[in-house]
Formats: C-alpha cells, structure tokens, sequence
C-alpha cells in the first residue's frame, strides 16, 4: 500500500457531505476542510509515531527518525499494570515535549470528551487520538456442559468484564464531533465498518487497535487482515451489492463506495498494538498499513535508542530481508510480552464501534 503514492482523499460525493458536516459542527469557531486534515495525516505515511512520556524520550524518537511522538503521561505497559482512571495528559508535559523537539506532537482525549480534544487544541498539538475505550476481560474456561435443545457439547466460559482502556472513556455511546475542529483526529478501528464510521466522523487517520502495552502483535495482525480482507471482498461487489453491503456494516454507502473505487481506506492507515521488534513493524507494513505506532515496545526494552533507530529503518525497508536481518541484531533485551494465548491472562477488548 505504500508503494502506491499519494492517497486520494474523497471524490466530490463524499467531499461535500463531509465538508457540510465541517461548517455545520461548530459555530464558534471555523473548522479546517476535511481535505486538509487528511492532506496533514499524508505527510506521515512511511513512518514511526512513538509514545513518550517525557521530553528527553521525544528527544530520543526525534533523532531515531520518529515523524511523530504521542505524549502520555502513562505508556500502555504501566496502564495495564497500575490499572486506575487514565485521563488526558497533563497540558505542562506536553508543552515541555512540544518545546523539545521538531517534529508533530500528539496526544490523546478520551472518547466522547470534545473539551479534552478543546484543550489539547489549544495547546497547539499537531494531532488529537481519540482513545478508544477498552475492557480487560479475564477468561475462565469451565467444564463442558450439554446443551438440552441441541444435544451437542459446548465450552463454557465464565466472562468477568473489569472496565479499563487507553484512556477511559468519558461517553460510552458518543464519539466527539472531529468536524469542529481544525486540528485533525486520529481514531482506532478492529474493521471495516468501524473505520468507516470513525471517518465519517472526521477522523484523518485510522490506526488498528491491537493490544497495546502487550508486546505481543497478534491482534494487531488480525485487525489489519480483517480491514485488508474486507476491502478485498468489496472490490469484488457488484454495485447493487454495495447497498446492502454498506448497511450491514453500518457505514454511510459514499464512503464504502468510495472505498471499493480506491481498493484501500480513503484515509491513512497505521497499525498499531504489539508492535515490539523491526519485524513485527516490517510485517504490519507487509500486510498493507501506511505506518506503525509503537508505544511500550521501545522504551520498556533494554536499549530505546537502538531499538527505536532499528524500528525506523524496518519501516523503511520492510521489503528488504537483508536490512531487517542486519536491524534485528544486537538490539538487547526487548520488552517482556504477554501471551494473550493464557486464558488466564487479562486482555484489552475494544469496545467502540
């Protein structure tokens, strides 16, 4: 996906009905054509956004090769282990990373928090994450029982839902109006469907979900082929499809036509969740992402520096086993991952839609 130039970003269908949603969002404040944030959100394609959680790491990134830093207060790996509420950063560290260095800065707002996305906006932040909410769901599996109506076996399995995220959620059925805003909005998606309606919201970037703060990239991997795969399916549709197609995954029917027309998303798409090694970053480009954000994977490893310079250069050379073989030597200790394989393990399930 990479190698097929500049993403165009909306026929003149979908651009009206999106730039009407602009104007008619805020009347406090002009809002930036949607073409444009997703022109901004371009610029990145073929790079690493890292997180950092200080000046000195935004340091580190910038002279890796980092297009991007998100500041947090809390990378992923401490929210899973110090669990509480996780709420926007504080507005003095992100000043404090936008003074060190040169490159775009983000940060993330709660979803459905539009007054965390204001604040953040009037920092200056160069791009706003909308944080997906998330649970951690632990899994028991109990013994096998018989089913009465259907005389078959099944597995039964004990759910306890503990309510947890990125960032918590602050509105559990609404998503903030990206179209009120000048900056532009990065959003999370496990789907076609969720990726197309985070668009039609106002998002300029899509990134995948995975399981961050894990380490461990198979989830990550299974949203991006879950997209990838359902985009293939559509370019197979014939139009009369389309329709049926567009409501039984609740997405508005321009965009997915749109989305046929192009055989891709019509905004950029980042992977992100596990992403821990050059490999699983070259992989995820592999697989068709435009980019990778990497969180706990860097700076919870033995040497950030090293292993954040040999990120970069996977991502640029994802297609070349030579350069990921020679990037992937002596980076020491990687981060320790989880094996969302144990049922007895706690894990992050997105649950936006």
């Amino acid at each position: 996906m990479s190698d097929r130039g500049v993403v165009a970003v909306y026929d003149n269908c979908s651009s009206e009905l999106l730039e009407q949603s602009s104007t008619a969002g805020n009347k406090k404040a002009p809002s930036t054509a949607f073409s444009v944030k997703a022109g901004l959100a371009q610029m990145l394609r073929g790079g690493v956004i890292m997180d950092v959680v200080d000046a000195e790491q935004a340091r580190i990134a910038e002279e890796a090769g980092a297009c991007a830093v998100m500041a947090l207060e809390r990378v992923p790996a401490d929210i899973r282990a110090r669990g509480g509420v996780a709420r926007m950063s504080d507005p003095a560290l992100i000043k404090d990373i936008k003074r060190a260095v040169t490159i775009p800065v983000m940060a993330k707002a709660r979803i459905g928090h539009f007054v965390e996305a204001q604040i953040l906006e009037s920092l200056g932040v160069d791009y706003v994450d909308e944080s997906e909410v998330r649970t951690y769901i632990q899994t028991k599996l109990h013994n096998t029982c018989m089913h009465a109506m259907h005389a078959v076996r099944e597995r039964c399995f004990n759910i306890i839902y503990i309510f947890c995220k990125v960032l918590t959620p602050a509105d559990e059925a609404h998503h903030i109006n990206k179209h009120a805003f000048r900056v532009p909005f990065v959003c999370g998606c496990r789907n076609l469907g969720e990726a197309l309606r985070r668009v039609r919201e106002g998002a300029a970037m899509i990134r995948t979900k995975g399981e961050a703060g894990t380490g461990n990239v198979v989830e990550a991997v299974r949203h991006v082929r879950a997209v990838m795969g359902e985009v293939r399916a559509l370019r197979g549709m014939e139009e009369d499809e389309v329709f049926a197609y567009a409501k039984r995954i609740a997405a508005p029917y321009e965009l997915v036509m749109q989305t046929k027309q192009l055989g891709r998303l019509p905004v950029v798409q980042f992977a992100a969740g596990g992403v821990a090694t050059p490999a699983d970053a070259a992989l995820m480009m592999q697989l068709g992402c435009d980019g990778v954000f990497v969180g706990s994977g860097i700076f919870k490893s033995g040497d950030p520096a090293r292993r954040a310079r040999a990120i970069v250069r996977a991502v640029t050379h994802y297609n070349d086993p030579d350069v990921l073989a020679e990037v992937s030597s002596g980076l020491g200790e990687a981060m320790v991952g989880i094996n969302l394989a144990d049922t007895k393990v706690e894990r992050f399930a997105a649950r936006s839609e």
